[in-house]
């Protein structure tokens, strides 16, 4: 087996991530630009150097069999390596280069693209990969190491992970400017109860986290209404549809514009950290090390940075 394992091309590999990431023969080979028996014939070699079939279809979806699996992450072991001994080559010629593939949950969207600019002054050769996912979509991600870092919040406790928090993301409330709450001085949260409250999809951490706080403060809305991104939950509360929790720092020009108000409730702030992380033992590239090392040095910046997103009424920090 093992002389056969080497005689696996890079060229393979590369088809079969393809086919791997799209669950499609047809759009690996657009992706590759390659002709869809050319992504057949490659994988159909890997196949019979590896002696046992990586793809089967279930109705008209392609899965992955155990092998492709295990083919799979030695292949992003392998790419990995790769890629780290490009960017350690040229951290030798004396400048730092290659790329960081960042996943970041979407209410850290705003304030990550400031963090990489700052990051990109020092190293101006290094690119950046951005993928913004929800919570859940995070921590599956993660289970798989399928980026060099992950920028989120409510770090899983199930995992063993290694992450540094490094920035509080504030939930606040928010109502459409005119709405009656934001005539009122000082608010709590049950004064909220008697409006729809509008909520994020499943699997997203703001969600939890304010569902969570408001069954620990016993506040119950009888209304609530189900908006499926970070964006559509603004624009909902910017049209009337109800009042939302939600991290200032997504928030921040809209209430800057008039748009919408942050509501003064006495229990809000819910403080959440964001946290830069990666599982444990992760050999990190060049790349990755340096950004989180980045990250550890201007904690205290990044902070004063985001200071005009949180314009810091009462706050409660949450327990936990």
């Amino acid at each position: 087996m093992r002389k056969t394992m080497m005689r696996l091309t890079l060229r393979q590999l590369q088809v079969f991530r393809a086919v791997c990431e799209s669950r499609s023969y047809s759009r690996a080979a657009d992706e590759m630009a390659l002709t869809q028996p050319a992504v057949s014939l490659q994988i159909r070699q890997l196949e019979e150097l590896i002696g046992q079939p990586l793809f089967e279809y279930l109705g008209r979806k392609l899965y992955l069999t155990p092998a492709a699996e295990a083919l799979q992450r030695a292949s992003t072991d392998i790419f990995g390596r790769l890629d780290s001994l490009d960017m350690q080559l040229s951290d030798l010629q004396g400048s730092l280069q290659g790329q960081l593939n960042l996943a970041v949950e979407s209410s850290a969207k705003y304030i990550t693209p400031h963090l990489f600019a700052a990051f990109k002054r020092q190293h101006p050769e290094v690119n950046l990969e951005l993928v913004v996912v929800n919570h859940a979509q995070a921590v599956k991600r993660l289970s798989v190491s399928r980026d060099d870092l992950l920028i989120m919040s409510q770090v899983p406790t199930d995992m063993d992970l290694e992450f540094m928090p490094f920035l509080d993301n504030p939930i606040v409330a928010v109502a459409p400017v005119g709405h009656p709450l934001c005539q009122i001085g000082d608010l709590t949260l049950q004064d909220l109860t008697a409006y729809p409250l509008l909520v994020r999809e499943p699997g997203s951490g703001t969600r939890k986290a304010s569902e969570d706080y408001l069954r620990q403060k016993r506040a119950h809305f009888a209304q609530t209404t189900q908006v499926a991104s970070l964006d559509a939950l603004r624009e909902a509360v910017v049209a009337g549809l109800g009042v939302a929790l939600m991290p200032r720092h997504a928030v921040h020009l809209e209430v800057a514009h008039g748009l919408l108000c942050e509501l003064p409730v006495q229990e809000l702030p819910l403080y959440r950290s964001w946290c830069v992380v990666h599982p444990r033992g992760k050999r990190l590239s060049p790349v990755a090390q340096a950004f989180f090392a980045f990250i550890r040095a201007e904690r205290a910046r990044i902070s004063a940075l985001a200071t005009r997103f949180d314009a810091a009424p009462t706050a409660h920090r949450a327990s936990g």
